[in-house]
């Protein structure tokens, strides 16, 4: 055997070994990243968790959801909104990935692509600017919806500032988001996103002393009206989705709460 040729088989065996080793990382990686999705992250998370009516809940550090297999979207999105995370960190916005947590297997992002769709963050990155791990982690795939660029720049976007308002008002708020995923619903991509026609966001606030909700139930299209045109009780919110809300609470704070589907505790101003 030439030296040429051992040479050779050296390089070889190193290149085989570097992937090798690369390969192994990437797959430790992977199993770190599902492992961080089996437990919520706070007591305060767990306690206002929704229930999921796909067996799939996956916890984030940033927020937990219940993934919807066959819609390839995520069911409710949920977290904790305080008024220290309210910040006006100026993060790059990164490119979105595939959640690896999620067991049956994310969306791809490319089933956005020339879809007519935006890519609708359910926990929207701005309220998780208090760090560039929390803010790169809602560009998970999980945690999209296809909806509509008026839809998503307008009467959504109000209500999600809204909702940063009354943070720093009332010093935290837990919120769930989601799509309402019944009905016949619009597919995209290649992996048939359902593209819902309502869209949710449902609120509680335990932190001054007298607990109180508010849910909103928005058609899928932009609107000029006020937000308080879209309030409803979170009783009718689980009537469509089948989800409980908030099972957790004393069944009767829980009943009087969800029945109601008055605002006047939450400021509009």
């Amino acid at each position: 055997m030439t030296k040429k040729t051992i040479y050779s088989l050296i390089a070889i065996a190193l290149v085989l070994g570097v992937y090798g080793y690369e390969h192994f990382l990437k797959k430790e990686e992977e199993i770190v990243i599902v492992k961080t999705g089996e437990v919520p992250k706070s007591d305060t998370n767990e306690y206002f968790l929704p229930t999921s009516t796909t067996g799939q809940i996956v916890h984030h550090e940033a927020y937990s959801l219940s993934y919807s297999e066959p819609h390839e979207q995520a069911e409710w999105v949920a977290y904790e909104l305080k008024k220290e995370h309210l910040s006006s960190g100026n993060f790059k916005r990164p490119y979105f990935e595939i959640d690896k947590a999620v067991k049956t297997g994310a969306a791809d992002w490319r089933n956005y692509k020339n879809s007519g769709y935006d890519r609708g963050h359910l926990c929207p990155a701005g309220d998780r600017n208090y760090s560039q791990f929390a803010h790169d982690e809602t560009f998970l795939t999980s945690n999209i919806s296809p909806q509509k660029h008026d839809f998503n720049s307008g009467v959504w976007n109000r209500l999600e500032q809204k909702v940063r308002y009354w943070a720093s008002k009332y010093d935290g708020v837990f919120v769930v988001t989601g799509g309402v995923l019944k009905g016949q619903m619009k597919t995209i991509g290649n992996e048939h996103v359902a593209v819902p026609n309502q869209f949710y966001k449902v609120l509680i606030d335990n932190n001054t002393g007298k607990t109180k909700m508010i849910a909103f139930l928005m058609p899928h299209q932009e609107s000029d009206k006020p937000l308080y045109e879209f309030v409803v009780s979170v009783d009718s919110i689980e009537a469509l989705t089948g989800i409980d809300f908030f099972p957790e609470l004393e069944d009767r704070i829980e009943n009087k709460l969800e029945a109601s589907s008055n605002y006047k505790d939450w400021s509009f101003n």
